[in-house]
């Protein structure tokens, strides 16, 4: 079960055999050079769905000594490399998935003496003669085969922070969970490499020296293996060519599915998309959110509970594609803890919730945004943020049906809120407080914020989900009026983002409104102006 198991094989074969498949073998080679050495100890965190199981799975298939001779590896990009032959399925791998337990699990006890066992059957049965016993300790029963045999063992570790995740397990399991990694691990000779994957740092969830051995490579601050977890622009691009030759309707674009799962940064600057996302959409021909939840951690409000006043702001500027300053270079090894605002960011960054680019953390694409838009409508604690996404359906409303004097009241409403974001101090601000205003359109809408048109950057354009809805084109003022508002609209021809090339039929046939939106620093009060744009060219007869 354990030691050179036919599983992490069977399982990366069933993910090379996927028509969506990415190879990143190449990272085995990055590794080689660490086996033996005084660096042998590999600890590789990325948010879920990033690929770490998947990749944990590769390096046991391809070191493990495993009879299974499909070839799996002959056609990728590491058969290319000198040292191929002589690595393949020639180590002592020993597989542990820390995600598993044995049945009717209620203790730590139960839980770790599974593992512990189950590696003492798999050496008693593979080194007979070595004197290993059911009551040595897998350290013990290790060192008594290196002294007999001189042969090392390579460990992969999936999952190892799942412990902190179980229900049934106590902060003193907690700490015998890294005394046991440590005594299995640190300063022993029969360790040729131990490479160890997770959600959650090493650094600050072993507190002491358990684990300090291990060189930690999260995605938020080290360059190294970048580019082995999440698919790259280029390799989305190849993904997307499969998925459009062997679909006969495919029901959206490579940009809409770059707008969906890109989004989040590497240390070294690259943009990654969600490559469980981006396997799922293809598979499935339908762009949705593939966030699943499987307890507290997956939920936004987790995090925030503890400091709603601290964050809600930030929280409309994010929902506006804005970046937020958060510097979390002391906070990048998550605390136990989740209270400041720097905690709160740090963890969501680790895991997924948000990413972060020059100390600045930002919501990554519309799957992302879309669950913070639900939070934003359904948590009353928020306060005056809960009151005005709830009145975002009647903004979108009397939008379409050009009742500005109920836009003027809900612009108003939201300015005498006590938040400092709504200060109004510049055209930035209110463009947050307008996208909190219009929230809920965005189920109906794709909301774009300066946007290319025309001859410059719309503030807004709502791109309709059905084709026979109105489009939106929304520009602000602040210090200004709605007409010069509209007037910019027409000179700068944003209307071309939703007409059709000539002689081709519209995508979108509904109505074109232009919406210009003020705010009088002076008078303390909003305007709104709303015109219907001809959709057609001129000179252009009607589709």
């Amino acid at each position: 079960m354990f030691l050179n198991s036919k599983a992490p094989y069977e399982s990366y074969k069933k993910i090379t055999q996927n028509p969506y498949f990415v190879d990143k073998s190449l990272l085995l080679t990055e590794l080689m050079p660490m086996f033996g050495s005084i660096n042998c100890y590999c600890c590789v965190t990325r948010p879920r769905r990033f690929g770490k199981t998947v990749m944990a799975n590769m390096i046991g298939a391809f070191f493990g000594k495993t009879d299974k001779k499909d070839g799996i590896f002959d056609h990728l990009a590491v058969a290319g490399w000198k040292g191929y032959e002589s690595h393949l399925n020639s180590h002592n791998v020993i597989y542990i998935d820390f995600s598993r337990a044995p049945k009717g699990c209620r203790s730590y006890t139960q839980y770790i003496e599974r593992i512990e066992n189950g590696i003492i059957r798999d050496l008693m049965e593979a080194y007979d003669g070595c004197g290993v016993a059911m009551d040595d300790s897998v350290w013990d029963a290790l060192q008594k085969i290196y002294e007999e045999t001189e042969h090392k063992f390579l460990f992969v570790m999936d999952e190892w922070d799942a412990v902190f995740h179980m229900p049934f397990i106590s902060a003193s399991d907690q700490k015998e969970y890294l005394l046991f990694l440590k005594w299995l691990l640190k300063d022993q000779a029969y360790i040729e490499f131990a490479y160890m994957t997770g959600i959650l740092p090493v650094v600050k969830y072993s507190g002491g020296s358990e684990l300090n051995m291990f060189v930690e490579y999260d995605m938020a601050a080290a360059k190294k293996f970048s580019g082995c977890f999440g698919f790259s622009d280029a390799e989305t691009d190849r993904l997307y060519e499969i998925f459009r030759k062997q679909t006969e309707n495919p029901a959206f674009s490579r940009e809409e599915l770059r707008i969906w799962y890109d989004g989040y940064y590497t240390a070294a600057g690259s943009r990654l998309y969600n490559p469980r996302s981006v396997v799922l959409a293809l598979t499935d021909n339908q762009l949705r959110s593939y966030w699943t939840s499987s307890g507290p951690y997956d939920e936004l409000f987790y995090y925030i509970r503890n400091n709603v006043e601290d964050v809600r702001d930030d929280l409309v500027r994010m929902i506006s594609k804005e970046r937020v300053f958060a510097d979390l270079g002391q906070f990048a090894a998550v605390s136990m803890e989740i209270n400041t605002r720097e905690q709160i960011y740090s963890a969501m960054v680790v895991y997924g919730l948000l990413t972060c680019k020059d100390k600045e953390v930002l919501i990554p694409n519309k799957e992302l945004m879309d669950q913070f838009n639900v939070l934003l409508l359904t948590e009353d604690s928020l306060g005056y943020v809960y009151q005005l996404a709830k009145k975002s359906e009647q903004m979108l409303q009397a939008t379409i049906s050009g009742d500005t004097a109920v836009m003027e009241e809900i612009l108003q409403f939201a300015h005498n809120t006590e938040s400092p974001v709504l200060s109004y101090n510049s055209e930035a601000e209110l463009s947050a407080v307008v996208n909190l205003c219009y929230l809920s359109a965005r189920s109906r809408y794709r909301v774009e914020r300066e946007d290319k048109a025309g001859k410059g950057f719309a503030d807004f354009i709502f791109y309709p989900e059905r084709k026979n809805e109105d489009c939106i084109i929304l520009e602000l003022k602040a210090g200004g009026t709605p007409e010069e508002a509209l007037a910019q609209i027409k000179a700068k021809d944003y209307v071309l983002r939703f007409r059709g090339k000539l002689g081709e039929n519209p995508k979108y046939t509904g109505r074109i409104l232009a919406v210009g939106i003020s705010y009088s620093k002076k008078t303390k009060k909003h305007c709104c102006s709303i015109e219907v744009i001809p959709s057609e060219l001129p000179g252009t007869p009607p589709v």
